[in-house]
């Protein structure tokens, strides 16, 4: 609403086109529609309550168009009431012909935007990641249009050019484009965005040379970055395991490297799970080869020279659940979310899931995570020990970063044999008897109908088959 407010009252003081604002605000893909044709959709009757309510409850810094509050006092309230509201047949309803400055409706809009949000995120109402995919979801912001959520935005613009930006408006407009104290702190540690690596949101400067297609590498001194890089949903696939594995064969190797941090490329998810429609195509002798390459490679996070710190910043689910467990420290973002979904498919987990969970949350909990399926959030897998921090989402990668670098720091053999002896309960017999449990369940009758149905994006039905 305070990004329509300073459109409206843009509007009004400069006698401006409504229908070249919403060409240019949809032109400028800040949002999927302009802000005009928007309200006549919503019902202005509904829009003006809003707004009125706002005002009064934070002063003129939410600006009430006088045209909405005419033409809901005779009764032209949008689509609802015959189409008549700011716009009538196609054309403007009130006064306005001049033509906007694109660039300049542009910046009101973002800016004010990014604003809200970083004052929400100061105030501790919620995360980074809950607007942006808050406004994902229920403002029709779509990356894939190229429709991108405030923080998010601001990181590929360079947020050093949006508090220039801001500052500009704040000089030209008040008080009310004042640059937020999150923003100024970032920009004044040199994270301005994508093109420095860390901004709300961390990015990959993946080394020069051969990279792997869906794991990224990369070395920053002591500590080494594993971008998880499988596009748009992280899914643990086939070709996942084997980059993975490649990539920690490197990192084992370089010289001077004592940990390595699993980060996720994409903002809003860490992994999403096993890739199951790929696993689904491979043959029997295929995928027995790939479960014992992954549990390979799982193991030996735990037990190498080499300490692991998983960088969970949102969706970790099933397999990407079990990566992160595999590692030796798990750091979480606020907007964190794990759970072992498997038995909604009528699998059990196959990455080590029914091993290394209980060892971390207990065999209670596990057993409920596991038999249920169902997600918790980073405060409660705090609480019950499957993390180690939860820290603000825009915190997420330089906390990771600090750990790998203490824990590079100390005694690698030393280090080695505190993995290997921790908790040393027999975990390979475990892992074996949940291989055994895994394929079991993964040939069976309900699997089908389980992945047939998830594909299909059915409800399935168990047959105990």
């Amino acid at each position: 609403m305070a990004t329509i407010g300073e459109i409206w009252r843009v509007q009004e003081e400069q006698g401006l086109s409504l229908k070249a604002i919403d060409e240019a605000i949809a032109a400028a893909q800040v949002a999927p529609m302009g802000p005009f044709f928007l309200t006549d959709l919503l019902g202005l009757d509904t829009v003006l309550h809003v707004a009125e309510h706002l005002a009064e409850s934070y002063g003129e810094t939410f600006y009430v168009h006088k045209g909405l509050q005419q033409l809901v006092a005779d009764g032209k309230l949008g689509a609802k009431s015959g189409g008549e509201g700011f716009f009538k047949e196609g054309e403007q309803n009130i006064p306005g012909d001049a033509e906007p400055d694109a660039e300049e409706l542009v910046a009101l809009f973002t800016c004010r935007a990014l604003i809200e949000s970083c004052l929400l995120v100061e105030e501790g109402v919620c995360s980074v990641r809950d607007i942006d995919l808050g406004m994902m979801a229920g403002a029709g912001l779509d990356p894939r249009r190229g429709l991108l959520p405030p923080f998010w935005k601001a990181d590929i613009e360079g947020l050093d050019v949006v508090l220039e930006r801001m500052e500009g408006l704040q000089e030209r407009h008040g008080d009310r484009f004042a640059p937020p104290l999150l923003l100024r702190r970032l920009v004044a540690q040199g994270r301005f965005g994508m093109k420095a690596g860390q901004g709300f949101y961390p990015y990959p400067q993946a080394d020069e040379g051969d990279q792997a297609e869906t794991v990224k590498l990369e070395i920053r001194g002591e500590v080494a970055i594993a971008w998880l890089a499988n596009a748009p949903m992280n899914a643990v696939s086939p070709e996942v395991i084997r980059d993975l594995k490649t990539v920690w064969e490197r990192v084992k190797a370089a010289d001077g490297v004592g940990a390595m941090v699993i980060a996720s490329s994409v903002p809003v998810v860490f992994s999403a799970g096993a890739d199951i429609k790929a696993f689904t195509q491979m043959d029997e002798a295929g995928g027995e080869e790939l479960i014992n390459t992954a549990h390979a490679l799982l193991r030996d996070f735990g037990q190498a020279p080499v300490a692991t710190v998983a960088a969970v910043n949102a969706i970790a689910f099933g397999g990407g659940c079990e990566v992160a467990m595999a590692c030796d420290v798990r750091i979480g973002a606020e907007a964190a979310v794990f759970g072992q979904p498997e038995i909604k498919l009528g699998i059990i987990p196959g990455f080590g899931g029914t091993q290394r969970l209980p060892r971390l949350v207990g065999p209670n909990k596990a057993l409920e995570m596991n038999l249920i399926g169902d997600a918790i959030l980073a405060g409660e897998a705090l609480e019950a020990g499957l993390v180690n921090r939860v820290v603000p989402d825009h915190e997420l990668f330089e906390t990771a970063l600090m750990w790998g670098r203490k824990l590079a720091a100390q005694a690698p053999l030393a280090l080695e044999q505190i993995k290997r002896v921790s908790h040393a309960g027999d975990l390979d017999q475990g892992i074996e008897a949940e291989k055994q449990g895994f394929a079991t369940a993964f040939q069976s009758e309900d699997a089908k109908q389980g992945i047939g149905a998830f594909l299909g994006k059915r409800t399935p039905k168990w047959s105990g088959k």
